[in-house]
């Protein structure tokens, strides 16, 4: 009984994990929307990536490179 118990189990974990995407290819479209975006300004955004990289350079914490000063 335990067997077969283990061997219903084991087969729906298997099939959870199949390759079929989840979302087809037409609509992925919807998951590009800028609406989709955590920021309101993209620009704005990378530009304080950009500042926080090279601050944080020096103790690695986004993995940009640079000596932590700020400069290019």
């Amino acid at each position: 009984m335990a067997r077969a118990f283990f061997l219903i189990c084991a087969a729906a974990f298997v099939s959870g994990c199949t390759a079929t995407p989840w979302v087809a290819p037409y609509e992925r479209q919807y998951l590009a929307d800028p609406i989709m975006s955590f920021e309101q300004h993209p620009v704005a955004a990378r530009y304080m990536n950009h500042v926080y990289e090279a601050r944080e350079a020096a103790r690695g914490a986004e993995g940009g490179s640079g000596g932590g000063c700020g400069c290019n």
